[in-house]
């Protein structure tokens, strides 16, 4: 069984939730009604898994998340508004320790729980089994970016050299993917040699929102993908959320495009989608694919492909990843050239394009 304390000030909101997860059959519920209760039942409930509303009297969300995750860590999945304010805040927390986030349909409430529920069973599911990682303080994450910069490179391993246009780094990532990316695309330097276009499952309003975060904690130039562009060394460019991401050509010069989502896939922006178009345009020899933490299997056909073609592939470890599904997918289709830590990727990606 599964103990789970649901946060949330709107009495009906709590009843709807209750009787969600009380259908699923597997789950032991507690219900809190701010935050400041919240702390209190993290502590005599002592649930499995939490699910937290952002705004609350008394006590907010991300106020009572700092304090769970200092006197009790616990897995928590933010339910938060589709606003960019309800962006901000919900990247606030997953910098806090949360593992995921919901986002709740405009509407009423009813119609909100029907539209996100199986959803929220999922990531809720997928909580309950995370990873709890610590926080990446300011100051944390300053002293890793200097140590990482001052830490004697290893020796590169011998790969044939080309203009920058000519090799590419995709990441697809999902659950726990901004607090991962934090640790990963921050310790790339400003002359890093070749672009670097990432999938994060998000949806449309937040990617904007978190590519200006990143753009803020980066050496290089962080951009959302919401419009053509030219695809240039130097940049991250953010998949748009609501969108797959994908390369072409256009002219010699490789670009990238936001397109509608494709129906046939589950997780948008798609990383399958991404590592497909990755082939058709790109000399797999000069790709490295990278897949972070989520659940599922997004990309991980296209990521095996791009190995067996020549490329090369990194899966992150079980040991860092908040949710082991993606880059376990990858290792089990023998589609992972090395298996690497969170805070390893950067210096292999260093190696790898010098």
């Amino acid at each position: 069984m599964i103990k789970l304390l649901i946060v949330d000030d709107s009495a009906l909101m709590r009843r709807l939730l209750n009787t969600l997860f009380q259908a699923e059959g597997d789950f032991v519920i507690q219900a809190a009604h701010n935050g400041k209760e919240a702390v209190e039942q993290n502590r005599n409930f002592q649930p499995d898994v939490v699910t937290l509303d952002i705004n609350m009297p008394e006590m907010d969300g991300i106020t009572a998340l700092s304090l769970l995750m200092a006197e009790r860590p616990v897995p928590v999945v933010m339910v938060s508004s589709i606003t960019e304010k309800g962006a901000l805040a919900t990247f606030e927390a997953l910098h806090l320790g949360a593992v995921d986030y919901v986002t709740k349909p405009g509407g009423t409430i009813s119609l909100s729980i029907e539209m996100i529920g199986r959803e929220l069973v999922e990531k809720v599911r997928a909580a309950a089994r995370a990873r709890i990682r610590g926080k990446n303080t300011p100051r944390g994450l300053a002293q890793r970016l200097r140590e990482e910069r001052e830490r004697p490179q290893p020796r590169p391993v011998t790969s044939r050299r080309g203009t920058a246009n000519e090799g590419l780094v995709v990441i697809g990532v999902s659950t726990g993917g901004p607090r991962t990316l934090e640790e990963v695309l921050p310790l790339l330097p400003p002359d890093f040699p070749w672009p670097v276009l990432v999938a994060q499952h998000m949806p449309p309003t937040f990617t904007r929102p978190f590519a200006e975060r990143m753009n803020g904690l980066c050496p290089l130039t962080v951009v959302e993908a919401a419009q053509p562009m030219p695809v240039e060394a130097g940049t991250i460019y953010i998949g748009k959320g609501g969108s797959d991401m994908v390369l072409t050509r256009r002219g010699n010069k490789l670009t990238v495009l936001a397109k509608p989502e494709n129906k046939e896939m589950m997780w948008h922006p798609s990383v399958e989608l991404l590592g497909r178009s990755v082939l058709e345009h790109c000399d797999p020899s000069r790709v490295i694919a990278v897949m972070l933490t989520g659940m599922g299997y997004d990309g991980a056909d296209a990521f095996t492909a791009i190995r067996k073609q020549g490329g090369r592939t990194i899966a992150e470890s079980e040991e860092s990843a908040v949710v082991f599904g993606m880059p376990a997918e990858l290792i089990s289709r023998g589609g992972a050239g090395v298996v690497l830590s969170a805070d390893k990727v950067a210096r292999q990606l260093i190696t790898w394009t010098n």
